[in-house]
């Protein structure tokens, strides 16, 4: 039913044309890089019809590095070309790479690539601001020793498809960094990426640094469940449910009005749905 819905065909036929519009902003929910995400979300797969070929497109579009490119146009004085160009940023490689290994391509010699190079750039605080090398000096807004929270929180999405992999450095460091952060949100804003108001609030697709984001990831890696900085997030995502648990969008992606989710009068099922997986999740600590 899911493959034959015509939003969901239309979306599919959509993303054959990849990388699609240029990337101006990371933040533009409507974005081929978000709309990717959420069908790798909703659990279609390579063998499903128009997946193959995105992935193809996909893996057609890798740089020397390794990792998968956009279609992406920094301005000189942000430190790019100002010309259209074939690229990777490390707050988008993860998420192309994600999709790839929810699509069941995980074990591919190429994502597998892709993966290591993109854990290889982790510092001792987390994940940096790091480009390739064809953007030049570009970087975002933030000090240069800093961590990028978002870049941090789709690193540990990606590894957290990887069981195996939950116990090793590269996540710990990750995680550690992410909840230092909630416990510090008064005084650090690395890269502009708060942890306030607008953070607590629910919203969907999962595209962005938000509660129920950072929630929905570091539940998967089991041994974070009983660090009471994460439970306190979790507590935040509870106390929003309505009497009998449902949960309802209190920001919208205007992107996606369309979906049930993007409004806020009505419970959202696919809310309901991240919370509650959220919650059961904490329960087995």
């Amino acid at each position: 039913a899911t493959l034959a819905h015509l939003i969901i065909r239309n979306m599919i036929a959509e993303l054959s044309n990849w990388p699609g519009p240029i990337l101006k902003s990371h933040k533009k929910a409507g974005h081929h890089l978000h709309k990717l995400g959420f069908l790798a979300d909703i659990g279609l797969k390579a063998d499903d019809p128009g997946i193959a070929k995105i992935c193809q497109q996909i893996k057609q579009n890798k740089s020397p590095e390794g990792q998968f490119q956009v279609l992406a146009n920094i301005k000189p004085g942000y430190g790019g070309t100002g010309e259209d160009q074939y690229a990777w940023m490390l707050c988008d490689a993860p998420l192309v790479t994600n999709a790839l290994v929810k699509f069941g391509e995980g074990k591919t010699p190429e994502v597998n690539n892709a993966l290591n190079k993109l854990v290889e750039l982790q510092r001792d605080n987390g994940w940096p601001c790091s480009v390739s090398p064809e953007l030049g000096e570009f970087r975002g807004p933030g000090r240069i020793s800093d961590l990028c929270p978002y870049a941090t929180l789709v690193m540990l999405q990606l590894l957290a498809q990887f069981p195996e992999k939950h116990n090793e450095p590269a996540v710990k460091i990750g995680v550690e960094a992410i909840l230092s952060l909630w416990e510090q949100r008064k005084e650090r804003r690395p890269y502009l990426f708060a942890m306030g108001t607008d953070f607590s609030k629910l919203k969907a697709p999962l595209i962005w640094y938000d509660i129920l984001h950072v929630t929905d990831i570091l539940t998967q890696i089991s041994w974070t469940l009983g660090d009471q900085r994460l439970q306190e997030m979790i507590e935040i995502v509870r106390q929003k449910a309505d009497d009998i648990g449902r949960f309802t969008a209190e920001s919208i992606w205007m992107d996606w009005k369309t979906w049930e989710f993007g409004q806020k009068k009505e419970p959202s099922r696919w809310i309901t749905l991240t919370a509650q997986r959220v919650l059961k999740r904490s329960m087995l600590q």
